[in-house]
This record gives C-alpha cells, sequence and structure tokens, in this order.
C-alpha cells in the first residue's frame, strides 16, 4: 500500500495547524524572550508596547491561575520568567495583538533591564561546578576495575558529539479557541496530545476536561515536539483563558531556533581493555550530557545513553556512568534516537581507537564481539532473538565488502589528492520507552451503518507513515478494502491518556490497541453471519468486502452483515487497550528487562574526500537491516534513507555554536548547515535481513523510526580512515561533526 497521505502532500492538500480556517475574532501570540543567558530581571517596562495601536493584552506569570511550571519528569521550568532568566531565548511574556505583525512591533518597544550573572555553557564546566539536573546514573556489569588489569591491551580517550537542530518544516505552533463552559481546545503541533492538555490544565488551574487537544498532523518532529511543543500551546490557552477569544501562535523560524533546545551535545570519556583476540574484556565510559537550563527529558535521554551504552557488542565487564549537566542553554531535549547515538559514537571511537594502536582493522574488533544469543546486556536484560551477527554476514556477503575494501586501497594507492575511506557499522536499538509506564496505548473503532470505518488512535502523524499503518491494520483484520477506511485526527477527547508518538513504538503501541478492537468487532460480525447463514461460527471470515464460508465466497457482503447488525443491537464501536507485555526495570537496581525486542542491522559506508579543499563525498551507503516482517516496505525503506541522511548531517557538518555568553550563533540556514541533495550518498542499498521478525512488534514488522539513524556513526569512521590514508601523522580525535574545516585541518595536521 502507498503512503495514504502521498496524494495530498505533494498536491498541497494536506493540512497542518497553520492551514485551519480562523475565525474573524482571532488574536495572534508573539513571544518576549530573554536577551541575556543568566541574569536578575531588575526591571521590565511594558508601557509603550501595550500603547501600541492593535496591542490587546501582555501577559506574564503574574497572569498565570494555575501553577507557572511546565516541567514534565522535573519540575524545573517556569512557563514564564520570573525574577531570573536562565537561558537566552527563555519566554518572559507573550504579547497577543489583532496581527502577528503588530505583536512583533510591540516586541521591540518593550525596555528590560538585568543584572547578568555567571553563564555555564559546557558540560565540562557545569560538573565542575557541581550543576546537575540530577543525582549522576551507573550501569555496571561484572567487575571492571579488576577485569582491566588482566587485559593485553588498555586505551584511554575523550570524545565530543554535538547537538544538533530539529529543523521540522514546520515550525512549533498552535491554534486555540474557546468552547462553551470555559472549555478549550487546541490545534497543536505536538507529538503529545495529553502532555499539552495536562499541563495546560495545570497552568490554568482547571481540570484536564475543560481542556480539549487535537493534532492533524506535523510537518516533522523528530523529538523536536515531544516536550518542546507544549509551551506554546499552554501561553495560547492562558490567553484564550482570559480573552475568551480564538488565538493563533505560529513560531517563525529564528524564534523556533532561538527558543528551543536540540539535541543533547555530550561531552564523553572511555577507557577500553582487550585481549588478544580482540575479545573486549572491560569498558568503561563517563557520558556528560549538556541539559541546558531545565530537565526537560534530559534524565531520560541520558537514561537510554546508558541503554546503548555497548551498542551492538558483548563486553562481560561494564561500567557506564551519566552526568546531566545543567547549563545556561536552553533545555535541550529527545531527538531521533534519544541518546542511543551519543552513547554508541563513544565505544565506536573507543574501538576505532584500540584499532590504530593494535595495528588491525576496525570490523575486526567490530565482528569478534558482535552479541549472540542469550548473552547479556549491562542492564540486566537477556539477548533474544539476536540478528547481530546475521545482519553483519549479509551486509559483508550480499555486498562483498572485502572486494569494496580492496578497491578502496588500490583507488588510494593511485591517487594522490583524492582518497576513499570505508567502514562497517553495526547498530542494535532497544524498542520501548525506558520508562515501562508509559508503554500504553488506546484505539476507538466505529463501524458505520454503511460498512465504513473510523479509526481513532493515539498515533501522532508526522511524516513516518503511521496512518498507513494503522490502516493496514484495521483492513486486514476486518478483511475489508482500504477505501472503506479512515484515520481520524489524534484527539485528547476520543482517546484519552495518550504516550507520546516516540521511542519507535507507535506502530506497534497503537496498531497492537486497533489490532485488539478490530478482532473484537470481527468477532461479533462473524457471529452475525453465522446466523445469517446458519452455518458455524468457526466456518466464518471476511475477505475483499465478502464474507467466506469455509474459504468459499458466500455471495452476503461486508454491508449486509453491518446492516444485519444494526437491525439486531450488536456494539459497532470498541474501544481496546494495550500493555507492552515483559517489560520491566528497576532503577534502585539498575537492572530489568526494559524493551519489548531490539532492531539490529548493518551498514556499509564508502566516502570520497578531497585532499586539497577537505570537502567528501559520501559514495554509497549499503545496509542490511532488520525490519522484521515489514507490512510496508516502501514506508521503512523511506524512514531507513530518511533516518540515515539525518545522521550523516549530525555526524558530518550540522554544527550548533554558542559563544560563551549564551548566545545561539548558528541561528539561521545560513550560519546552520543542514545535509542537502549533495550531501546525499550517490548511491543507497537496503537489504532485509531474513527474520520472522518479533510477537511485540505489529504484525512481527519491527520499529523502524530511529535505528537507522545510527547508521551514519560509520560515515565519521570512513572519512576519518580516508583522512589518515593521506597524512599518517594524523592523531585520531572523535569530535563531531566531522566537518569540512576540521577535515582540512587533519589533512595537514603535522
Amino acid at each position: 500500500m502507498k503512503n495514504i497521505d502521498s496524494y495530498t502532500h505533494v498536491r498541497g492538500e494536506s493540512l497542518y495547524v497553520d492551514d485551519i480556517i480562523t475565525r474573524h475574532d482571532t488574536l495572534y501570540g508573539v513571544v518576549f524572550d530573554a536577551s541575556k543567558a543568566h541574569a536578575v530581571i531588575t526591571s521590565i517596562d511594558y508601557s509603550k508596547a501595550e500603547a501600541l495601536n492593535g496591542v490587546v493584552k501582555i501577559f506574564t506569570h503574574q497572569d498565570i491561575p494555575g501553577e507557572n511550571q511546565i516541567g514534565g519528569i522535573i519540575a524545573d521550568e517556569p512557563l514564564f520568567a520570573e525574577k531570573e532568566v536562565h537561558f537566552w531565548g527563555q519566554p518572559i511574556a507573550l504579547i497577543v495583538a489583532e496581527t502577528e505583525l503588530i505583536a512583533r512591533k510591540a516586541r521591540k518597544l518593550i525596555e528590560i533591564a538585568y543584572e547578568e550573572l555567571p553563564v555555564i555553557v559546557t558540560a565540562r564546566e557545569a560538573k565542575e561546578k557541581a550543576s546537575l539536573i540530577s543525582p549522576p546514573r551507573t550501569f555496571k556489569m561484572g567487575d571492571a576495575d579488576r577485569a582491566f588489569a588482566a587485559c593485553d591491551f588498555v586505551y584511554e580517550g575523550e570524545t565530543f558529539s554535538n547537538g544538533q537542530e530539529h529543523l521540522y518544516l514546520e515550525s512549533q505552533g498552535c491554534y486555540a479557541f474557546p468552547l462553551e463552559n470555559g472549555a478549550i481546545k487546541i490545534f497543536s503541533s505536538t507529538q503529545g496530545p495529553t502532555a499539552v492538555q495536562r499541563t495546560t490544565a495545570k497552568v490554568l488551574g482547571v481540570p484536564m476536561h475543560k481542556i480539549e487537544v487535537e493534532v492533524i498532523r506535523l510537518g516533522g518532529g523528530f523529538g523536536g515536539k515531544e516536550d518542546q511543543a507544549t509551551p506554546w500551546s499552554v501561553m495560547a490557552g492562558l490567553a484564550v483563558h482570559h480573552l475568551k477569544k480564538p488565538v493563533k501562535f505560529i513560531l517563525n523560524r529564528h524564534d523556533d531556533l532561538r527558543m528551543t533546545g536540540k539535541r543533547h551535545p555530550y561531552e564523553s570519556s572511555y577507557k577500553i581493555g582487550l585481549n588478544k583476540d580482540l575479545k573486549i574484556v572491560a569498558y568503561e565510559a563517563e557520558f556528560l550530557q549538556n541539559a541546558g537550563a531545565a530537565a526537560d527529558l534530559s534524565t531520560a535521554v541520558a537514561e537510554r545513553t546508558l541503554f546503548h551504552a555497548t551498542n551492538s557488542y558483548f563486553v562481560p565487564n561494564v561500567m557506564a556512568t551519566v552526568y546531566s549537566c545543567k547549563t545556561n542553554l536552553p533545555p535541550n531535549t529527545a531527538f531521533r534516537g534519544f541518546g542511543g547515538p551519543q552513547g554508541m559514537f563513544v565505544i565506536e571511537s573507543a574501538i576505532a581507537h584500540a584499532a590504530r594502536e593494535m595495528q588491525v582493522r576496525r570490523d575486526e574488533i567490530q565482528q569478534a564481539n558482535l552479541l549472540n544469543e542469550n548473552d547479556e546486556f549491562p542492564y540486566g536484560q537477556i539477548a533474544r532473538q539476536v540478528i547481530a551477527r546475521p545482519s553483519w554476514t549479509t551486509a559483508k556477503e550480499k555486498f562483498n565488502f572485502e572486494k569494496l575494501r580492496e578497491g578502496v586501497v588500490d583507488f588510494n594507492h593511485k591517487n594522490d589528492h583524492f582518497k576513499k575511506g570505508i567502514s562497517m557499522m553495526p547498530i542494535c536499538f532497544g524498542i520501548s520507552f525506558t520508562n515501562t509506564p508509559m508503554n500504553h496505548a488506546r484505539a476507538l473503532v466505529h463501524i458505520y451503518q454503511d460498512g465504513s470505518v473510523g479509526v481513532s488512535t493515539a498515533a501522532v502523524e508526522m511524516g513516518q507513515g503511521v496512518n498507513t499503518k494503522m490502516l493496514q491494520v484495521a483492513q486486514e483484520v476486518l478483511g475489508i478494502s482500504a477505501n472503506k477506511v479512515k484515520l481520524e485526527t489524534t484527539n485528547t477527547t476520543r482517546v484519552a491518556n495518550t504516550s507520546p508518538s516516540a521511542a519507535s513504538s507507535t506502530a506497534d503501541l497503537n496498531g497492537k490497541a486497533v489490532e485488539m478492537a478490530c478482532k473484537s468487532l470481527k468477532s461479533r460480525l462473524s457471529a452475525v453471519a453465522a446466523s445469517l447463514l446458519k452455518v458455524d461460527i468457526t466456518a466464518i471470515s471476511f475477505h475483499g468486502d465478502s464474507v467466506y464460508v469455509n474459504g468459499e465466497k458466500s455471495g452476503t457482503s461486508w454491508e449486509k452483515v453491518v446492516s444485519q447488525a444494526m437491525l439486531e443491537r450488536v456494539a459497532l464501536s470498541e474501544n481496546a487497550h494495550y500493555a507492552t507485555p515483559e517489560i520491566h526495570f528497576d532503577k534502585s537496581k539498575e537492572k530489568g528487562h526494559p524493551f519489548a525486542y531490539h532492531v539490529y542491522g548493518t551498514a556499509i559506508t564508502t566516502v570520497t574526500i578531497d585532499c586539497i579543499r577537505g570537502t567528501y563525498e559520501v559514495e554509497e551507503v549499503k545496509m542490511a537491516h532488520d525490519f522484521g516482517a515489514s507490512i510496508n516496505m516502501a514506508v521503512d525503506v523511506g524512514q531507513v534513507e530518511g533516518g540515515l541522511a539525518q545522521g550523516i548531517g549530525w555526524m558530518t557538518m550540522e554544527e550548533i555554536s554558542y559563544n560563551k555568553e549564551g548566545r545561539l550563533l548558528s541561528n539561521a540556514l545560513s550560519t546552520y548547515k543542514v545535509p542537502d541533495i549533495f550531501s546525499a550518498p550517490k548511491k543507497i542499498e537496503t537489504v532485509a535481513v531474513a527474520t520472522d521478525g518479533h510477537e511485540h512488534a505489529i504484525k512481527k514488522s519491527k520499529a523502524v523510526g530511529e535505528p537507522p539513524l545510527m547508521y551514519a556513526i560509520g560515515t565519521y569512521f570512513a572519512i576519518q580512515e580516508a583522512v589518515k590514508s593521506f597524512n599518517p601523522n594524523y592523531h585520531l580525535k572523535y569530535d563531531a561533526p566531522f566537518t569540512p574545516e576540521k577535515v582540512l585541518m587533519a589533512l595537514y595536521e603535522k
């Protein structure tokens, strides 16, 4: 089945928040934000702005009837700053005016004075000053200290991986308007409708049932709208609560870049010990996460870094510690991979370091340490249905890795000013929210009198094709045509208490709920059909809008059975609840079974660098990926390719930059480089690893949103290998992204 949104997307007919037809009395919001990263507010004068014709009201913390608090995991983030500001871009007030232009003019008229305070920009400085979001956490297995003493080779080093701007095509935004009896409806561009509902209710001091949140679709999210879509909707809700008029609030790109958090930068160190057989005997890592000025989702992101600290490898002795460091940057947040990529980059750097010192190929160490069935992860889960080695073998054999490597060596021997590099990159990514209580979902399915079907779930469509998969599940279970099924918008009134669309779990959780609801409905309709046709219920099945008896077409249609069910007063609506079984995790012991299953895969990346200019091209990326039993290979391959491109951007060119005062320097697309068509690999090839899938995946079709991003870590090491082939004196560094500037300096390092 094709992606059901493709047709309206390419015709420009798909609806987003900014496309909603506004009421004639709609007002518009613009945020007045801090122009210092850390300071005491000594005075603010709103008088000139308030006097501007067309300004309706300026809202501050003093106008909040409930709590001035939007922190989700930790209550440490006010909606509006009160006496102090803690990051450049922190909201101080919301200007509401008759037009957005008037609101922006008013913002320039506000006069503010500060008493500046010390600014912390880096995670290392924050740790040194004991500025932490929460206490550090450690995952342990075996006895790393004792194991290092017995190793034949021990190496230590440091790494840095920068942040990354989400750069969703649709910026943050919402449209809120009043309903009767004090209720408010908010159309929000959010991955977490319930978070918007819950937080708005808390800030306004009203019950959650007074707030209805609806999401049509997102123009991209990548985690940046899981938590950070919330404040804008809350602000709009606050204005509606007071003014009793609709308020629209869409951030422009510059405001969005300045005010929102990014992927977390990490400053990390490692210690790796190996024996003569290339086995990793012990591994120690310390991760310094730059959380920004408030917790947001940083503690959960840090936790997933620990979960993925050893990637696809079995290491018997592990000590991994993460510090979530509080700095004066915008609170950093979820981003595709959610801390996993940062953890994987460190162990891959450690392996590259060891390979260079031991004078062996990096892939030899990787292959020697891949996970096997029943190996234990450092967090206590036993590896089951392990596809690490099959994916590695598939990639090597299917794509003839040794021949590719020989081609690279031959090219480098014949060329002086161009050099190639090649790498292999295995991945192992756990699927589930690591916070166990979040692993649940509901679906509401209606069968209408004419046989058409409406499906409501908590899944937010943001370009990943989840609506297509939900439709496929409903269609397949009910045995009807695709055109009979409609995926409704995501709405907190129809489906309540939802987890966000995140963690690569959206299709699994919501798909399982749809499957359960449709199975219940089919069971009722099977009984109706059996009575109508005077046969045993076990003989009944539905296919292609028709009723079959013992596999033979009966001549009775789906529509006729639905009509008969109406006459017999059979319930044609069903609400189903799904909670992932088996998973659990004890944070007091840092042990458990947190993931429903793991996704595996291996990528081979080849790059060519221009040794005069320092520029490079990704020639080809060949991936053997663990799709499970994919229910939509076109959608899934699209996710693999998109994740790879986004990961290549993170590893090679997307460089977040703040100055010492905490001001964002990469604050526009002229100063922040994202991958374009010239950055994409010239050739991408993806093959499915032979596997039966996993029962906890919907229809055994494994999650595919986040895992492919980490294939791009191999691009970094392929570039590094090409640099080494040109400059043997290059001292290995693990500082991402590996921009052309850094490559040029490395090429001529002495």
